[in-house]
């Protein structure tokens, strides 16, 4: 079958990304860009012209399951297939043009061995490739695997650590303060608001108030966020504003929701975010939520095994508020996000800029589309607030700064360790009550940074939607010879067919007695597969014929 030719829209910003990346004959080639701004259609469009010019394996890395299903909706989308249920013990379907598989999955040696074989002279796509440096074994496990790739494109919103940990593929030159990451193409925030319709500003209402409580000593104290305080003076200021045993949350999270509701009058399907504490502390914003505003609002925890289709559904969804602890990370779309509650005590420069990045995204068709962050007006979130315009780059101290006893681990645990208190300082601690006081509010928009002693009420001008640029890109067939066709990916129904399999394997069981293992080889010698996790959709269907003949005649 011959390649057809297809056009791809890019945004100016992917076109001339796309052309240097083009035009580079390095190995690696790291894109640094906002979220929101577009990073995995340049990433597949890049894609896209490596497999036409040479047929090669597509492997996709990225941070959580989630988001290997989102890249397979896009990449089918984009006239790609990736399997993103493809398992270590498996190879590749000929139906598909590769894999998405996370870091985590590749961090163990074993699959790290058997990525690395699929990966020799492919083309691979490292989604916020910072992770790589997240733990040890991750560096190690991404290195040994892709180490012998044609091309590495990396990718990145959050292009900085708050640890030393160097992250693979990423080149270091020297500077002052030790070596600084170089991309080779950088999209920052401040370029996409002054470019117009491509993310939206955000403003940042930030509340005062007074907080007091008992600490684990026993002494009583208060103060507010402009009280100087040690660091775990103001651990406890800020666990005391965030807990819902006073009155600071609660009186924040009115402010927000009251901003929600005038916002989903011009836009009805807007949603709200917090971010909580912990699991508990979620439940409890939940609950406080459904009594205080009668409304509904969908809890997002990480050991909640449906946490992804909880936060799909939701982002497809009318309802107005996801609550969730650290599952909303960088790379989750979600554009209908206008108001977001920032209730975490994590205070990493890191975490705080990939919160934010839920409300940047640039809805079509829209005309006012200002996001609305409310914060703590802690000293540390607003430095951050006050950066989040500002290009960041990962610098790696010199060897003489660096403590060489702490793993990359301990350090990134050192950077939350603040907050983080022991249980039994915890159980010593216990808060008294809080009140907000004081909101000033700063914002981003095309005109820079402005300050407000107050709500703002400014029109905001209607933004033009960006010119998109057209390129020709021939369609990739994949070795079994498809190409784009129908709604569904081959990917999701590949997964339909494979779950149909299990389904139909388990009642052949029932039926005839035999062990799972001798029904799924019976059933694979029939249709003549080796394994249902390499089998292209072709064969799973014929499988299922042959499943179900065998069936009819029990």
């Amino acid at each position: 079958m011959v390649p057809m030719s297809d056009r791809v829209q890019l945004r100016p910003w992917q076109r001339e990304a796309f052309d240097k990346f083009a035009a580079s004959e390095q190995k690696d080639f790291l894109a640094v860009a906002t979220p929101g701004a577009g990073k995995t259609t340049f990433a597949l469009a890049c894609a896209r012209w490596a497999l036409s010019n040479e047929r090669r394996r597509l492997i996709i890395v990225a941070p959580t399951t989630h988001l290997k299903t989102q890249w397979a909706l896009a990449a089918h989308r984009m006239g790609l297939h990736v399997d993103h249920n493809w398992s270590p013990a498996d190879g590749v379907a000929k139906d598909v043009h590769g894999i998405v598989t996370t870091y985590q999955q590749v961090s163990t040696a074993d699959t790290a061995k058997k990525v690395r074989g699929l990966a020799n002279d492919a083309f691979v796509v490292l989604d916020e490739v910072h992770h790589a440096g997240d733990e040890r074994a991750w560096g190690d496990g991404v290195r040994t695997a892709f180490e012998h790739a044609n091309r590495r494109l990396c990718l990145s919103g959050t292009p900085f650590r708050s640890d030393t940990a160097s992250i693979p593929f990423v080149r270091y030159e020297e500077t002052g303060v030790g070596g600084e990451a170089q991309p080779d193409f950088t999209y920052g925030y401040a370029d996409a608001l002054r470019d117009g319709g491509v993310v939206r500003p955000v403003y940042f209402p930030r509340f005062d108030g007074l907080m007091e409580w008992s600490a684990p000593d026993g002494s009583v104290l208060s103060a507010n966020f402009h009280d100087e305080l040690d660091r775990t003076g103001a651990s406890h200021r800020l666990r005391a504003a965030l807990s819902l045993q006073g009155d600071w949350l609660p009186a924040v999270v009115d402010q927000a929701h009251e901003r929600l509701l005038q916002i989903r009058k011009s836009h009805p399907d807007a949603g709200g975010l917090a971010i909580a504490m912990d699991q508990d502390h979620a439940r409890d914003i939940a609950r406080l939520i459904r009594h205080r505003y009668k409304v509904e609002a969908e809890v997002v925890v990480s050991d909640d095994p449906d946490a992804s289709k909880k936060i799909a559904a939701f982002a497809s969804s009318t309802r107005p508020w996801l609550v969730a602890v650290r599952m909303v990370s960088e790379g989750v779309d979600i554009p209908r996000l206008r108001v977001g509650v920032y209730a975490s005590t994590v205070v990493t420069e890191l975490f705080f800029r990939q919160a934010v990045g839920r409300f940047v995204r640039w809805t079509k068709g829209m005309a006012s589309q200002k996001a609305y962050v409310f914060l703590p007006d802690d000293p540390r979130l607003r430095t951050h607030a006050f950066q989040i315009a500002e290009a960041r780059r990962h610098v790696l101290k010199p060897p003489t700064e660096r403590d060489d006893e702490f793993t990359p681990e301990q350090l990134e645990a050192e950077a939350t360790r603040e907050l983080d208190l022991m249980p039994e300082q915890l159980s010593l601690f216990s808060v008294i009550g809080s009140v907000a006081t004081g909101m000033s509010v700063h914002a981003f928009t095309e005109a820079g940074l402005t300050l407000f002693d107050d709500e703002p009420d400014i029109p905001e001008p209607e933004a033009a939607e960006v010119d998109e640029l057209a390129i020709e890109l021939p369609e990739v067939p994949t070795d079994a010879g498809y190409m784009l066709t129908g709604s569904k990916s081959i990917a999701e129904r590949k997964e339909e067919l494979r779950i149909a399999n299990m389904e139909l394997a388990k009642k052949l069981v029932d039926q005839t007695g035999w062990g799972h293992a001798k029904v799924q080889a019976e059933l694979n010698r029939l249709s003549g597969i080796v394994s249902v996790g390499s089998a292209t959709n072709d064969q799973l269907e014929r499988r299922l014929r042959y499943g179900e003949s065998w069936l009819r005649r029990r």
